[in-house]
């Protein structure tokens, strides 16, 4: 019984492995729909500057037209919110020309970003035009969408040229928006969360009386990642020298939030080993147990012409037996128990039978595996010895 409950035991722990580990390789191999490689991410604040708050976005406007000027940097954008850095911005938008949705289904994500934004981090511009330098205060006020957002709210007709209202508070009035681009679906907070409807403002059109941080991705050339970050400061400390400035590859944020899949993945896959570790030394245990007590049984059944394939057979029925047993009995609280683990997957469900199915592969190797010297050992008892011993 206690070589079934470990087997038992061992197939929960290897399924909870394998689902922590698919779901961790999932989450790494999501396509992101864009290039977080060679971008450098430069977060600069305003805070220590003397300047005015409606001057800090001409100022971060000035700093950016800098970074694009350094050898090595291929674009540069500036943006309210990072994609993927645990930071968002949600607005609820009025209903939309012709459709009466709920308030639950107008919240949409936005971000406030700059020209070249959307090149910087390799994003499509699928119709439309990108913000400009004469998109600000002074102009009537643009907007860019995502696909997603686009499909939900214009359904076949094409965006470009839409209203979009934002439901502004009485200390912020807002005046309608214009869709002036569409651009690829990107994923915005963290691959878990997909993509949702999205809208870009531009950002010099924004208002920054509180605003103090901008972000500023530098998509950098070939092989000039690595030198760019000393040369980037420089750049920016000369627009205005007190700017404080932080960096971080764009790559770290993204190692950042699969951190949790990763730590339970490796957690999950040592105690999945050790379990198959104990299973197996138990296994082997308790079958050379079996194979010493059954010594004289295995030698009377080869003299009477069983041969070493029959001790063969009744070694290995053992070991099935146990196996089969503790599968049977573990597998159907291994489904019942998944269920509690669904929250933390990520592409795949709780009872996924490839999973299942592999749990149960590799248990029966390793048992397989255990029961190799005992099975040797039994097929290679001697009948005369065994008879003379009795």
């Amino acid at each position: 019984m206690l070589v079934v409950a470990q087997v038992a035991l061992s197939l929960v722990l290897v399924v909870g492995a394998g689902l922590f580990v698919r779901s961790f390789v999932s989450l790494a191999r999501m396509n992101l729909r864009f290039d977080p490689d060679p971008i450098l991410i430069v977060d600069v604040n305003a805070k220590r500057s003397n300047i005015a708050p409606e001057a800090r976005q001409p100022l971060f406007e000035r700093a950016r037209q800098a970074v694009l000027a350094v050898p090595g940097v291929r674009n540069a954008g500036g943006s309210v919110i990072t994609p993927i850095d645990n930071s968002s911005w949600d607005t609820l938008i009025e209903n939309p020309e012709g459709l009466s949705l709920p308030e639950s289904e107008r919240d949409v994500w936005s971000n406030a970003v700059s020209p070249d934004w959307f090149a910087t981090y390799g994003i499509p511009l699928l119709a439309g035009r990108d913000f400009t330098a004469h998109d600000t205060h002074g102009s009537p006020r643009v907007v860019i969408v995502n696909e997603t957002l686009a499909r939900k709210y214009f359904k076949n007709q094409h965006p470009i040229g839409k209203v979009i209202r934002e439901i502004a508070s009485p200390h912020d009035p807002s005046a309608p928006m214009v869709i002036i681009g569409l651009v690829k679906d990107a994923v915005y907070l963290s691959p878990r969360d997909g993509v949702p409807p999205t809208m870009y403002q531009a950002i010099l059109q924004r208002k920054t009386s509180h605003q103090q941080t901008v972000t500023i991705a530098v998509q950098a050339a070939a092989g000039a990642s690595t030198r760019l970050t000393r040369s980037v400061a420089d750049a920016i400390m000369r627009v205005d020298s007190d700017l404080s400035l932080t960096f971080h590859p764009m790559k770290t944020a993204i190692r950042a939030v699969t951190s949790q899949e990763r730590v339970v993945a490796a957690l999950s896959g040592f105690f999945g080993g050790l379990a198959l570790l104990l299973a197996g030394i138990g296994l082997y245990g308790v079958m050379s147990y079996a194979v010493s007590r059954r010594r004289a049984e295995i030698g009377i059944r080869m003299a009477l012409g069983a041969g070493p394939a029959g001790a063969i057979v009744l070694v290995l029925r053992r070991v099935a037996l146990l196996v089969g047993t503790g599968v049977i009995v573990r597998c159907a609280a291994a489904v019942w128990a998944a269920q509690f683990v669904s929250a933390l997957l990520f592409g795949l469900q709780p009872r996924d039978p490839t999973t299942f199915a592999g749990a149960a592969i590799v248990l029966t190797g390793i048992a397989a595996l255990a029961a190799w010297i005992p099975t040797r050992r039994a097929a290679r008892i001697d009948p005369a010895v065994v008879l003379r011993n009795q």
